[in-house]
């Protein structure tokens, strides 16, 4: 028996706008939870309007698609991941299993490549993919197991439901942040920037996924349901992450770069769980996994910026500071709990953000409807005179967390002032 897709009514209201639309065929993404059991789909979102247009089936069309995932992934919260695509067509379901095969494994392997999270042994590997026929809204269920690439296409159940998420419940926790990535020394490495960044970054990825989570004061047992009292009332929560000082060696303090990003202050996280016995394992684990994916993007999304990379091309011997982007929220209309985010530089207003989640989600938000008082925005302070001393002074090790220093080191330093960052360059 295939699995099962339980689908808010939302969901089916919104693919039905997609097919009363003239438009061609329409690809997009399918947004939820997983389960042991069955599978929840609480939201979906076209693809946009590639300038190019290029034809279904094409490399350029499945980067598309795939590089659309990525970015929606990295603005949905624990507990909601991209479960599969899309499309609506008015070719024969046949015609198009082998498309959605090849964009179903594209989209996972783009997103898995940004994940620094260790896989668990009960990680659902089935995404599922879904062809509707504009005219006659036949709908065409199948899964695929994206971890095995001879996977042939099975059966689903795909049925629609109201409510399927108004009771979910929410864990949230603030936790603060204090990690020293080494950046490769270009003399010797050879190994690109983000390569080296990614594997320094699993490793503090690790000791997440070693802490201990406490969840309204309590560490509950993993078996234990989180939720208690009535059922289908909306809970929340509020853990703490209690991580353990590592044990150092030489070989942890010592190794040759060419520099360093250092991440400092504070950050919020969040995480969504079903209502079917949600147990205090699947939390910590959907947390944990929020909290190593929000510091990560904002890394790399800061790293992505043209002033960043200008100021690591200058070879000045200075330090650099920048401010990472804050996190925001949007609520999801009609879910009744869940919501969205995205991620603010100091630079952008409320309104840019309200045209990504257009962009991006295809969801109409007001400004009025983000929720911007999580993460405070860090204050940049410029002073020529820190910044010079910063070249001469290696400030003492602390023993109680992981420190690199590299010979002849340049330092960057990111920091997450009261969940805002900051990013300081330094090239020797």
């Amino acid at each position: 028996m295939g699995r099962s897709y339980i689908v808010e009514d939302d969901v089916e209201e919104y693919l039905s706008k997609l097919c009363s639309q003239p438009a061609g065929p329409v690809t997009g993404l399918l947004i939820g939870q997983s389960s042991a059991q069955r599978d929840f789909v609480v939201m979906a979102t076209r693809t946009p309007q590639n300038d190019e247009s290029a034809a279904a089936g094409t490399s350029e069309y499945k980067e598309w698609v795939s590089e659309h995932a990525r970015q929606v992934s990295r603005m949905l919260p624990g507990g909601l991941s991209v479960l599969g695509v899309f499309i609506v067509s008015e070719s024969d379901a046949k015609d198009t299993l082998t498309t959605l095969r090849q964009l179903v494994f594209s989209v996972e392997n783009l997103i898995s490549s940004e994940q620094l999270w260790t896989p668990a042994e009960d990680d659902v590997t089935d995404c599922v993919t879904l062809h509707i026929n504009p005219k006659t809204r036949k709908t065409v269920c199948r899964t695929f197991d994206v971890k095995d690439p001879k996977s042939v296409a099975k059966p689903a159940d795909w049925k629609y439901q109201s409510g399927v998420c108004s009771s979910w419940a929410t864990v949230s926790c603030w936790l603060s942040i204090d990690l020293l990535v080494p950046l490769p020394d270009s003399t010797t490495c050879t190994s690109n920037m983000d390569d080296c960044l990614k594997e320094e970054l699993k490793v503090w990825a690790q000791q997440i996924e070693r802490g201990v989570c406490v969840i309204d004061g309590k560490k509950l047992p993993e078996d234990s349901e989180i939720k208690t009292g009535q059922k289908n009332v909306r809970q929340t929560y509020t853990a703490q992450l209690l991580i353990a000082p590592e044990v150092q060696t030489v070989t942890d303090v010592v190794q040759r770069c060419g520099g360093c990003v250092s991440v400092r202050g504070a950050i919020h996280s969040r995480a969504f769980l079903h209502s079917n016995k949600p147990k205090a394992k699947l939390a910590e684990k959907l947390l944990k996994r929020d909290i190593i994916s929000t510091v990560a993007t904002r890394v790399h999304m800061l790293l992505e910026e043209p002033s960043t990379q200008n100021e690591q091309n200058k070879g000045r011997k200075q330090t650099e500071q920048f401010c990472l982007p804050r996190r925001v929220f949007c609520p999801v209309k009609g879910t009744g709990s869940l919501s969205v985010c995205d991620y603010q530089f100091s630079d952008e207003g409320l309104s840019e953000m309200t045209d990504r989640f257009k962009e991006m989600l295809d969801m109409e938000a007001a400004e009025d409807d983000l929720d911007a008082t999580q993460e405070m925005i860090a204050e940049v302070i410029e002073s020529e005179t820190t910044a010079e001393a910063s070249t001469e002074k290696v400030e003492p090790l602390d023993p109680w967390r992981n420190n690199y220093v590299g010979v002849a080191m340049a330092t960057a330093v990111a920091l997450l002032a009261s969940a805002a960052s900051m990013l300081y360059l330094s090239d020797v």
